[in-house]
């Protein structure tokens, strides 16, 4: 399958989310999810010659998306590292920061890398094929209460512990080694009327597990407080709760658990002002056109 720009992935809120950066000319930006390059390639539109964009993917996939453009940079890491790597390119501050935490598309509709249950294939799930552990490796090996969490709080999932013990017992016969393994053996615990959106579910914390999502997640945003200079905007679009919670707490609190931190006088400290008090979602006709958009929720900041 050749993979384009355009078929990896449609860019969820673009304009929106492009928008909020509020770009300088000469600024310095950051897209941490280069994915099939759309966002990227609206920063870099936006950007005068001075400027510079710093994008980051550890999916090989997306390296054939790359930019060719003396103002672009491709970083090929996971964006945990940001402040790493933007102290290899001895950038001290950047001007914005986009974020759009979705899967890309290419991921769901690729036969061959087990993110999907509409195809039969490998559990693999890894955003970078080069290392980690697979998500078959973590059916098989895990114990039976590692699992349970993994489904109860990744997932979401109020049977977590029924769907551990079917797995524990499954793989004790047989290894569960492809998303049809693994949709055989759990096919009687889910609902019919909620089959589709709970074994989504159940997919969705796997691959959160496999690739350590919700960690990278908050020390991206760590690195984001840190790099961002006074006015730097962050922003950053989410598709599940457990993600928009990180980001909704570092944005209002200014650390990722949400605590509130007041001073003498019981004034808010927080070294973010919100610019949308709301979230931004798509328009009605993006997600008719883009359905993978409809979960979509934007939120931006600015460095105070």
């Amino acid at each position: 399958m050749i993979i384009t720009a355009e078929t990896y992935h449609v860019p969820v809120l673009l304009n929106e989310s492009i928008d909020g950066l509020a770009i300088k000319p000469d600024g310095i930006y950051v897209d941490v999810t280069f994915g099939g390059g759309g966002h990227s390639k609206e920063i870099l539109s936006r950007l005068g010659k001075k400027g510079h964009l710093y994008s980051f993917d550890q999916d090989p996939d997306a390296e054939k998306n790359i930019v060719d453009d003396d103002r672009f940079t491709f970083v090929r890491s996971n964006f945990r590292y940001l402040k790493n790597w933007m102290r290899y390119y001895e950038v001290d501050h950047i001007d914005g920061l986009l974020a759009d935490l979705g899967v890309s598309s290419h991921h769901f509709d690729d036969e061959t890398r087990g993110f999907s249950f509409r195809f039969d294939a490998p559990l693999d799930m890894r955003m970078n094929k080069r290392a980690g552990t697979t998500a078959a490796e973590i059916l098989n090996n895990y114990d039976e209460e590692q699992l349970a969490d993994i489904f109860y709080i990744y997932g979401e999932l109020k049977n977590a512990r029924k769907i551990a013990a079917t797995i524990a017992k499954t793989r004790n016969e047989k290894k569960i080694e492809t998303t049809g393994d693994l949709m055989k053996a759990t096919e009687r615990l889910f609902q019919r009327e909620r089959e589709k959106k709970e074994v989504a579910k159940m997919f969705q914390a796997l691959r959160i597990e496999v690739n350590h999502e919700m960690d990278a997640l908050k020390e991206m945003l760590n690195g984001a407080k840190d790099m961002l200079c006074e006015g730097g905007r962050l922003s950053v679009i989410t598709y599940h709760s457990l993600e928009d919670r990180i980001v909704k707490n570092m944005m209002k609190a200014g650390n990722v658990e949400g605590k509130i931190k007041q001073d003498f006088f019981g004034r808010i400290e927080a070294p973010f002002r919100l610019v949308n008090n709301k979230v931004i979602v798509p328009s009605d006709e993006e997600q008719q056109q883009n359905p993978r958009s409809r979960s979509a929720k934007l939120r931006v900041a600015e460095k105070i």
